[in-house]
Protein backbone atom coordinates (compact mmCIF):
# COMPACT_ATOMS: atom_id res chain seq x y z
CA UNK A 1 0.00 0.00 0.00
CA UNK A 2 1.70 3.49 -1.40
CA UNK A 3 1.17 6.16 0.88
CA UNK A 4 -0.22 9.91 -0.09
CA UNK A 5 3.46 10.49 -0.96
CA UNK A 6 4.06 7.91 -3.61
CA UNK A 7 6.24 6.28 -1.33
CA UNK A 8 6.31 2.97 1.73
CA UNK A 9 7.04 4.00 4.97
CA UNK A 10 9.20 2.00 6.91
CA UNK A 11 10.45 2.86 10.86
CA UNK A 12 14.35 1.48 11.61
CA UNK A 13 15.52 1.12 15.13
CA UNK A 14 19.00 1.26 16.39
CA UNK A 15 18.98 3.30 13.18
CA UNK A 16 22.36 5.88 14.42
CA UNK A 17 24.79 3.69 12.58
CA UNK A 18 26.10 0.06 11.87
CA UNK A 19 23.69 -2.53 10.76
CA UNK A 20 20.72 -0.31 11.80
CA UNK A 21 22.16 2.67 9.66
CA UNK A 22 22.92 0.60 6.67
CA UNK A 23 19.31 -0.95 6.79
CA UNK A 24 17.86 3.14 6.56
CA UNK A 25 20.05 3.54 3.52
CA UNK A 26 18.64 0.28 1.79
CA UNK A 27 15.22 1.09 2.49
CA UNK A 28 16.10 4.72 0.98
CA UNK A 29 17.60 4.04 -2.17
CA UNK A 30 14.31 1.35 -2.45
CA UNK A 31 11.93 4.19 -2.28
CA UNK A 32 11.38 4.02 1.62
CA UNK A 33 9.77 7.28 3.47
CA UNK A 34 11.53 6.33 7.05
CA UNK A 35 11.41 6.85 10.92
CA UNK A 36 14.19 6.34 12.21
CA UNK A 37 15.25 5.71 16.71
CA UNK A 38 17.87 5.32 18.34
CA UNK A 39 18.93 6.53 21.92
CA UNK A 40 22.12 8.67 21.17
CA UNK A 41 22.13 12.11 19.43
CA UNK A 42 23.46 10.61 16.02
CA UNK A 43 20.66 9.58 15.08
CA UNK A 44 19.63 13.60 13.80
CA UNK A 45 22.81 13.21 11.95
CA UNK A 46 22.03 10.01 10.28
CA UNK A 47 18.62 10.71 9.31
CA UNK A 48 20.15 14.58 7.43
CA UNK A 49 22.42 12.42 6.01
CA UNK A 50 19.70 10.11 4.64
CA UNK A 51 17.65 13.33 3.52
CA UNK A 52 21.15 14.35 1.43
CA UNK A 53 20.63 11.08 -0.24
CA UNK A 54 17.54 12.34 -1.95
CA UNK A 55 14.46 10.72 0.77
CA UNK A 56 11.79 12.81 0.64
CA UNK A 57 10.76 11.99 4.28
CA UNK A 58 12.90 11.12 6.97
CA UNK A 59 11.95 11.85 10.36
CA UNK A 60 14.24 10.88 13.63
CA UNK A 61 13.23 10.25 16.72
CA UNK A 62 15.61 10.22 19.69
CA UNK A 63 14.23 7.78 22.16
CA UNK A 64 15.92 5.24 25.37
CA UNK A 65 14.01 1.86 23.82
CA UNK A 66 15.07 0.19 27.09
CA UNK A 67 12.55 1.84 28.60
CA UNK A 68 8.59 1.58 28.61
CA UNK A 69 8.32 5.09 28.14
CA UNK A 70 10.50 5.46 25.04
CA UNK A 71 8.96 2.74 23.68
CA UNK A 72 5.73 4.30 24.11
CA UNK A 73 7.26 7.22 22.79
CA UNK A 74 8.18 5.78 19.69
CA UNK A 75 5.16 4.33 18.77
CA UNK A 76 2.98 8.03 19.45
CA UNK A 77 5.60 9.25 17.10
CA UNK A 78 4.52 5.82 14.40
CA UNK A 79 1.11 7.16 14.97
CA UNK A 80 1.76 10.34 14.24
CA UNK A 81 3.13 10.39 11.46
CA UNK A 82 -0.76 9.42 10.48
CA UNK A 83 0.22 6.47 7.35
CA UNK A 84 0.50 2.83 7.82
CA UNK A 85 3.72 1.12 8.57
CA UNK A 86 5.05 -1.33 5.34
CA UNK A 87 7.83 -2.19 7.38
CA UNK A 88 9.62 -2.08 10.17
CA UNK A 89 13.11 -3.45 11.52
CA UNK A 90 13.21 -3.87 15.25
CA UNK A 91 17.08 -3.52 15.22
CA UNK A 92 18.31 -2.14 18.28
CA UNK A 93 20.04 -3.94 20.59
CA UNK A 94 23.42 -4.33 22.81
CA UNK A 95 25.77 -6.81 23.76
CA UNK A 96 28.07 -7.10 26.99
CA UNK A 97 30.84 -9.30 27.21
CA UNK A 98 32.98 -10.85 30.13
CA UNK A 99 32.83 -13.45 33.49
CA UNK A 100 28.89 -13.93 34.37
CA UNK A 101 29.73 -14.21 38.07
CA UNK A 102 33.12 -12.10 38.22
CA UNK A 103 33.22 -9.66 35.72
CA UNK A 104 29.88 -8.19 34.21
CA UNK A 105 27.62 -5.82 36.27
CA UNK A 106 23.76 -6.53 36.97
CA UNK A 107 22.38 -3.16 36.07
CA UNK A 108 24.24 -3.68 32.35
CA UNK A 109 22.93 -6.96 31.81
CA UNK A 110 19.19 -6.51 32.49
CA UNK A 111 19.66 -2.97 30.30
CA UNK A 112 20.74 -5.85 27.31
CA UNK A 113 17.74 -8.04 28.65
CA UNK A 114 15.32 -4.80 28.71
CA UNK A 115 16.50 -3.13 25.20
CA UNK A 116 17.27 -6.66 23.36
CA UNK A 117 14.06 -8.88 24.53
CA UNK A 118 11.62 -6.76 26.55
CA UNK A 119 11.62 -3.41 24.17
CA UNK A 120 11.27 -6.13 21.24
CA UNK A 121 8.50 -7.50 22.48
CA UNK A 122 6.99 -4.49 23.50
CA UNK A 123 7.18 -2.46 20.11
CA UNK A 124 5.86 -5.49 18.20
CA UNK A 125 3.04 -5.88 20.58
CA UNK A 126 1.68 -2.27 19.56
CA UNK A 127 2.68 -2.37 15.90
CA UNK A 128 1.88 -5.62 14.33
CA UNK A 129 -2.12 -5.17 15.49
CA UNK A 130 -1.83 -2.42 13.03
CA UNK A 131 -0.37 -4.49 10.17
CA UNK A 132 -2.49 -7.63 10.83
CA UNK A 133 -5.39 -5.54 10.67
CA UNK A 134 -4.42 -4.30 7.48
CA UNK A 135 -3.68 -7.33 6.00
CA UNK A 136 -0.24 -6.31 4.82
CA UNK A 137 3.79 -4.74 5.98
CA UNK A 138 6.81 -6.44 6.85
CA UNK A 139 8.70 -7.34 10.26
CA UNK A 140 12.30 -7.87 10.11
CA UNK A 141 14.03 -8.75 13.50
CA UNK A 142 17.41 -8.22 13.91
CA UNK A 143 18.29 -11.33 15.68
CA UNK A 144 22.02 -12.81 15.82
CA UNK A 145 24.06 -16.32 14.42
CA UNK A 146 24.90 -16.17 18.55
CA UNK A 147 21.19 -16.91 19.04
CA UNK A 148 22.03 -20.38 17.71
CA UNK A 149 24.71 -21.73 20.34
CA UNK A 150 25.54 -21.29 24.12
CA UNK A 151 27.41 -17.54 24.48
CA UNK A 152 30.52 -18.60 27.00
CA UNK A 153 31.48 -15.17 28.32
CA UNK A 154 28.63 -13.41 26.19
CA UNK A 155 25.83 -15.31 28.22
CA UNK A 156 23.33 -12.87 28.80
CA UNK A 157 23.55 -11.44 25.37
CA UNK A 158 23.11 -14.96 23.22
CA UNK A 159 20.25 -15.80 25.68
CA UNK A 160 18.40 -12.30 24.66
CA UNK A 161 19.03 -13.43 20.90
CA UNK A 162 18.44 -16.73 21.49
CA UNK A 163 14.96 -15.23 22.61
CA UNK A 164 14.52 -12.56 19.61
CA UNK A 165 15.08 -15.83 16.97
CA UNK A 166 12.97 -18.21 18.82
CA UNK A 167 10.29 -14.81 18.92
CA UNK A 168 10.17 -14.51 15.52
CA UNK A 169 9.82 -17.60 13.90
CA UNK A 170 6.80 -18.38 16.29
CA UNK A 171 5.37 -15.29 14.82
CA UNK A 172 5.72 -15.99 11.38
CA UNK A 173 4.22 -19.20 12.06
CA UNK A 174 1.16 -16.84 14.10
CA UNK A 175 0.71 -14.55 11.08
CA UNK A 176 1.04 -16.91 8.10
CA UNK A 177 -2.38 -16.31 6.96
CA UNK A 178 -2.46 -12.43 7.34
CA UNK A 179 -0.10 -11.16 4.98
CA UNK A 180 2.13 -9.99 7.10
CA UNK A 181 5.49 -11.41 6.98
CA UNK A 182 8.22 -11.90 9.58
CA UNK A 183 12.11 -12.04 8.62
CA UNK A 184 14.91 -12.97 10.96
CA UNK A 185 18.15 -11.77 10.19
CA UNK A 186 21.28 -13.49 11.86
CA UNK A 187 24.43 -11.68 11.59
CA UNK A 188 27.84 -12.72 12.78
CA UNK A 189 30.72 -10.13 13.94
CA UNK A 190 30.26 -7.17 12.36
CA UNK A 191 31.95 -4.16 12.02
CA UNK A 192 30.00 -1.46 13.84
CA UNK A 193 30.51 -0.03 17.69
CA UNK A 194 28.71 -3.04 19.03
CA UNK A 195 32.61 -4.85 20.62
CA UNK A 196 33.40 -1.48 21.87
CA UNK A 197 30.08 -1.17 24.09
CA UNK A 198 30.10 -4.15 24.86
CA UNK A 199 33.75 -4.09 26.56
CA UNK A 200 35.31 -6.80 24.09
CA UNK A 201 38.14 -5.39 22.46
CA UNK A 202 40.58 -7.50 24.38
CA UNK A 203 39.02 -10.50 23.01
CA UNK A 204 39.49 -13.00 19.78
CA UNK A 205 36.35 -11.77 18.03
CA UNK A 206 36.65 -8.31 19.26
CA UNK A 207 40.01 -8.24 17.30
CA UNK A 208 39.22 -10.01 14.41
CA UNK A 209 38.43 -9.21 10.76
CA UNK A 210 34.55 -8.50 10.56
CA UNK A 211 31.71 -8.57 7.89
CA UNK A 212 30.57 -5.04 6.32
CA UNK A 213 26.80 -3.70 7.90
CA UNK A 214 26.50 -2.72 4.76
CA UNK A 215 26.83 -6.46 3.38
CA UNK A 216 25.00 -7.36 6.34
CA UNK A 217 22.05 -4.84 5.67
CA UNK A 218 21.67 -5.37 1.81
CA UNK A 219 21.25 -9.30 2.49
CA UNK A 220 18.57 -8.59 5.25
CA UNK A 221 16.54 -6.14 3.23
CA UNK A 222 16.82 -8.37 0.15
CA UNK A 223 15.19 -11.39 2.54
CA UNK A 224 12.59 -8.94 4.26
CA UNK A 225 11.78 -8.09 0.75
CA UNK A 226 11.04 -11.38 -0.53
CA UNK A 227 9.29 -12.70 2.72
CA UNK A 228 11.99 -15.01 3.83
CA UNK A 229 12.01 -16.88 7.12
CA UNK A 230 15.34 -15.69 8.04
CA UNK A 231 18.66 -14.91 6.63
CA UNK A 232 22.42 -15.85 7.82
CA UNK A 233 24.41 -12.53 6.41
CA UNK A 234 27.45 -11.16 6.31
CA UNK A 235 30.77 -13.18 4.45
CA UNK A 236 30.80 -16.32 3.70
CA UNK A 237 32.51 -17.06 6.57
CA UNK A 238 29.79 -15.99 8.47
CA UNK A 239 27.53 -17.90 6.26
CA UNK A 240 29.53 -21.11 7.04
CA UNK A 241 30.17 -20.81 10.47
CA UNK A 242 25.64 -20.62 10.53
CA UNK A 243 25.38 -23.82 8.81
CA UNK A 244 28.16 -25.80 10.89
CA UNK A 245 26.36 -24.11 14.05
CA UNK A 246 23.02 -26.64 13.09
CA UNK A 247 24.88 -29.36 13.50
CA UNK A 248 27.40 -29.15 16.50
CA UNK A 249 26.56 -30.29 19.53
CA UNK A 250 25.80 -27.12 22.29
CA UNK A 251 28.98 -28.21 24.12
CA UNK A 252 30.91 -27.99 21.43
CA UNK A 253 29.53 -24.43 20.44
CA UNK A 254 30.17 -23.32 24.01
CA UNK A 255 33.66 -24.13 24.31
CA UNK A 256 34.06 -22.69 20.66
CA UNK A 257 32.48 -19.59 22.26
CA UNK A 258 34.40 -19.58 24.98
CA UNK A 259 37.49 -19.54 22.87
CA UNK A 260 36.35 -16.43 20.43
CA UNK A 261 35.16 -14.38 23.85
CA UNK A 262 36.93 -15.11 26.57
CA UNK A 263 38.73 -11.65 28.04
CA UNK A 264 42.21 -11.11 26.94
CA UNK A 265 42.05 -13.59 24.09
CA UNK A 266 43.06 -11.42 21.32
CA UNK A 267 46.65 -11.53 22.59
Amino acid sequence: MTTPTGRDFAVVTGASSGIGYELARQFAENGFDLLLAAEDEGITQAAADLRRDGVNDVQAVQVDLATYDGVEELYAAIRAAGRPVDAIAINAGRGIGGDFTRQTDLSDELNVIDLNVRSTVHLAKRVLPDLVSRGAGRVLFTSSIASTMPGTYQAVYNASKSFVQSFAEALRNELKDTGVTVTSLMPGPTDTNFFDRAEMEDTKVGASKKDDPAQVAEQGFKALMKGEEKVVAGSLKTKVQGAASKVMPDSVKAQMHRKMAEPGSAE
